[in-house]
Formats: structure tokens, C-alpha cells, sequence
């Protein structure tokens, strides 16, 4: 089943124009191509924190542009490469992000299992204050899976962690989210990665 749809032409302020996309549900969908080609791009006009300004984004069959935003925003969530972690412990990085939604935060059992999934061997009581980068996105992205959105668009999620680790959490998430039937979107530029963990691949050309 098709859950999201890119008709051809559709553009963002001239900037980039895409081709016909296809996203089907509960598959892990990797966005390639070089850079300035448009694939950040592609995520924000996915989550709908842009919008098209030619062409046509349906979610389930419906337009992007007619349905409640907010709500969807939750539902087809975007995880941004730039890294957001508030002072405190882990479980404060949670419960922040869970207030900023007007939600109650998971509980902390649920925090571990996120954790675990994006192989962050800490506990919610462990501070934040001394992690690395690759420790503070694996935080960072535990947060978001947590949540378990219908979709989850990541933009360069392995951009801070080694190649050992990197294929140890894609391999963690795309179990985790198969289960749960959440859809993943995901930007990257390692081509053994994609090549692993691709169920499909979209490349995306320069413009001219």
C-alpha cells in the first residue's frame, strides 16, 4: 500500500523538483543522491514544515495540505540531523520533548527500550552533559522512536556514529519499527548501508 505520494513535478520555491515518489507502508525507504539535490528538502515537505509550491503530497490519499497539521506532524514525524538536547539526565531529554507535544511522557521502561533499539547503553538517570555527538544523536533518536510515529523521517541518523555501530542500529531500528508497522524514510549517503538495509531506494539527480 502506498502511504506517501510525490506527484511528478512537484517543487519547493524553484528550488528542486521531484520525480514521481512512491513510499510504501511499513518499509524502510532510503533517500539518496548527491548533495543539493533536495533530500532534507524532501523530508520537510514529507512532515509538512514546508510545503510544495507546485506539484501535489498525499498522505493515505489525502492532500498534505488538508489535514490537521499538528496532528499529523505526530504522526509522520521527522527526526532533524541537528541534534536538540536540553540540560539534565536522559529522562529529562524526554520529558521535555513529550511537554513541547503537550503529551505525558513515556514511562521509563519504555525510555530503555528506546535507548537499547538506538544502542545507547545509558540509563534515563545517567546525565547528558559529558556525551559525545554519536552518544548525544543516539539519545537524541531514542526520543523520537519512543514516540512510535506511522512514519519516521531521519536525515542523516548515522552521520555521527562508526560503521560498526551505524549498521548495528539501523539493523535494531528496522526490526523494531517492522514490528510496530512504522514506516521509515531515511537519508543517507553510505552506499553499504543502503545496500543492507534499503527495502527501497529513491536517488534523487542534481538539478540541472
Amino acid at each position: 500500500m502506498c502511504l506517501l505520494h510525490v506527484s511528478a513535478g512537484t517543487e519547493f520555491r524553484d528550488l528542486v523538483r521531484y520525480p514521481e515518489i512512491s513510499i510504501r507502508e511499513n518499509s524502510m525507504t532510503f533517500i539518496t543522491g548527491p548533495s543539493g539535490c533536495g533530500k532534507s528538502t524532501l523530508l520537510r515537505l514529507l512532515n509538512a514544515t514546508v510545503l510544495p509550491t507546485a506539484g501535489r503530497i498525499e498522505y493515505k490519499g489525502s492532500p498534505l495540505g488538508g489535514l490537521p497539521v499538528l496532528d499529523y506532524r505526530k504522526e509522520v514525524l521527522l527526526a532533524p540531523q541537528q541534534v536538540y538536547l536540553c540540560e539534565g539526565n536522559v529522562a529529562d531529554q524526554f520529558a521535555f520533548f513529550y511537554g513541547a507535544r503537550g503529551q505525558a511522557c513515556v514511562s521509563r521502561a519504555e525510555m530503555v527500550n528506546a535507548l537499547e533499539i538506538c544502542r545507547m547503553p545509558l540509563s534515563p538517570e545517567d546525565s547528558c552533559a559529558n556525551l559525545s555527538g554519536g552518544e548525544r544523536q543516539r539519545v537524541f533518536l531514542s526520543i523520537y522512536l519512543s514516540a512510535r510515529p506511522k512514519v519516521l523521517l531521519l536525515d542523516e541518523p548515522t552521520a555521527a556514529l562508526d560503521e560498526v555501530t551505524a549498521r548495528e542500529f539501523l539493523g535494531n531500528l528496522k526490526a523494531a519499527c517492522r514490528q510496530r508497522g512504522t514506516t521509515v524514510v531515511c537519508v543517507c549517503h553510505s552506499r553499504s548501508l543502503v545496500d543492507e538495509f534499503a527495502d527501497e531506494e529513491i536517488r534523487l539527480e542534481a538539478r540541472a
